[in-house]
């Protein structure tokens, strides 16, 4: 039975800590952590960066901006994982809403007063809103389109939109401190996918997860091919790992990818060693992804990047599920 967090903790109060797990994020640490400040917030607010080991001068930045606002707090996180990054930021939080954001995200100037609105109105422990990736190049913007379609990365809310509403899990989330640190904060065995482990947990405690569409956070697609395939591949790899662990979180929207991995392979096979009619299904998924593409495309630019685009989010994540090791978290 789901509890409410203004029944166990009382009202929000308007005091907010916003954490980043930073690491080689010279390019858009800046913009992100201005994006904090400049928020028509009225409360107290301070902004704790996680500092990973940067190969870039992602820690000059961040201390060259506590320098210049005393609101801004920089801590040091050896291992440079997300989840330890963050559960480092918040014990050294001093206020009871945490917020978190990432390096190269940015969000709107009345995110944090819409955080505030949105805990209290519905009594949730963690609300989020859209992952509204916004790209700059050709491939970026392309990889935007892709994320941003049903078509691309299925239906979840903070991919596509939709209404109002509870749901599994939320983009980045803001949370209810005491709710957070009752179920032991992010569990750092989870490179990938903490935060829909956590959000697993905090369901399992009674606790509500919201979606507001409202909450729009804009987010800077990977820049590459080589890099999106590496993130899928990590996105999918760390879902299996979550299933194993939580019984019951898989569903036919994280079946997908993999399903399609394995039925291209063994039509592609069986249709070159066997007999071409096999390689029906094959050419059937190709068929998808190049009318899928025209559908997301906005420009012939687009159109033209986004089959391998698509090709290469599908794959990726379903060769990472199908290969995910038992040995990555014990």
């Amino acid at each position: 039975m789901k509890t409410s967090a203004n029944e166990l903790y009382g009202s929000p109060k308007r005091e907010i800590s916003v954490i980043l797990p930073v690491r080689n994020e010279a390019l858009h640490l800046v913009d992100a952590v201005n994006a904090i400040l400049t928020q028509d917030f009225l409360g107290s607010l301070e902004v704790i960066l996680a500092v990973g080991p940067s190969v870039d001068s992602t820690e000059q930045i961040a201390r060259g901006l506590a320098l210049a606002d005393p609101r801004v707090v920089v801590v040091a996180n050896p291992s440079g994982r997300t989840a330890a990054g963050l559960n480092i930021a918040v014990k050294k939080s001093q206020y009871s809403i945490i917020v978190r954001v990432d390096g190269h995200a940015e969000i709107p100037s009345n995110y944090l007063s819409l955080v505030l609105e949105t805990l209290t109105q519905t009594g949730a422990v963690n609300v989020g809103g859209v992952m509204a990736a916004v790209g700059k190049s050709l491939f970026e913007r392309s990889v935007a389109r892709a994320m941003r379609s049903p078509l691309g990365v299925g239906a979840s809310r903070f991919h596509t939109g939709g209404v109002a509403g509870e749901v599994d899990t939320v983009y980045l989330g803001a949370f209810r401190k005491e709710a957070l640190l009752a179920v032991g904060g992010f569990d750092e065995r989870f490179t990938r996918a903490q935060d829909w482990e956590l959000n697993h947990r905090l369901r399992v405690a009674g606790g509500s997860i919201f979606f507001d569409p409202r909450l729009v956070v804009t987010y800077r697609p990977r820049a590459s091919v080589s890099a999106l395939a590496r993130q899928y591949f990590e996105y999918g790899r760390w879902r299996r790992v979550v299933s194993r662990h939580h019984e019951g979180t898989i569903n036919y929207r994280y079946l997908a990818p993999p399903f399609t991995v394995l039925v291209s392979i063994l039509s592609l096979l069986g249709g070159f060693l066997i007999s071409t009619i096999l390689l029906v299904p094959a050419l059937i998924y190709a068929l998808f992804i190049l009318v899928a593409s025209l559908l997301i495309g906005k420009s012939i630019g687009e159109v033209i990047s986004l089959p391998l685009i698509l090709l290469t989010m599908h794959i990726c994540w379903g060769m990472g599920f199908l290969t995910s090791p038992k040995s990555l978290v014990q």
